[in-house]
């Protein structure tokens, strides 16, 4: 990460005074850039299997597959256990797409995907990683949107695969989500980078107890 230069602004932290730097900054903007890549591939991949029916839908699926782990790269969270765990998600649930890719063809992976939900159970971690997303920007800024994407992703696909809500259901609470998350990236890009950054001095605390010996 690129060292701060004497005209960045200080901060103070709960464990003493940090800088944003030009580093800090290319990673936020490169966070806000991946997270609202995923929610216009997201919003166009529902629109189109909406209007025009699910075939060939992968064209939209990498870019929200890569958009949301690239995301989870430049993501600030103070937990380091926290954020492996939803990269973690991330790769299972981009391997489960993979799985569906492979057994059902590229054009046929949302039909087999309506036809069993089953499916869910090894694309779902994907969207749990997205759902963490939703938490933290809910947990950091109490944005309503945030808290939207959070519920309504597991709502939806965990309702589906219950089989307590039919598949119209699913595809609206789905496309509200998808709304809402680029309502959220949008209402990101104004915010100052120091916004997603959070306290560089809680990082370097947590990082030194890492590296300290243990008794």
């Amino acid at each position: 990460m690129t060292s701060a230069s004497p005209g960045d602004a200080v901060f103070e932290g709960v464990y003493g005074p940090y800088q944003i730097t030009d580093g800090d900054r290319r990673e936020v903007l490169g966070y806000r850039l991946a997270l609202f890549t995923a929610a216009l591939a997201q919003a166009a991949l529902l629109l189109q299997w909406q209007r025009l029916g699910g075939g060939w839908l992968w064209p939209w699926l990498l870019p929200m597959l890569a958009g949301v782990g690239l995301a989870l790269r430049w993501i600030h969270i103070y937990l380091r256990p926290l954020h492996r765990a939803l990269q973690l998600l991330w790769l299972i649930g981009c391997l489960g797409f993979g799985a569906l890719a492979i057994t059902a063809g590229p054009a046929g992976m949302a039909a087999a995907l309506a036809q069993d939900s089953r499916w869910i159970w090894l694309i779902g971690p994907f969207f749990a990683a997205l759902a963490g997303i939703g938490f933290k920007e809910f947990f950091c800024f109490r944005r309503p949107e945030a808290i939207g994407v959070t519920l309504l992703l597991p709502v939806a696909l965990l309702g589906r695969l219950s089989g307590l809500l039919p598949a119209s259901a699913t595809t609206l609470l789905l496309g509200l989500e998808a709304a809402l998350l680029l309502v959220l990236c949008l209402r990101k890009f104004p915010m100052p980078a120091a916004a997603d950054v959070g306290d560089k001095s809680v990082f370097a605390y947590l990082e030194s107890q890492r590296q300290r010996p243990s008794p």
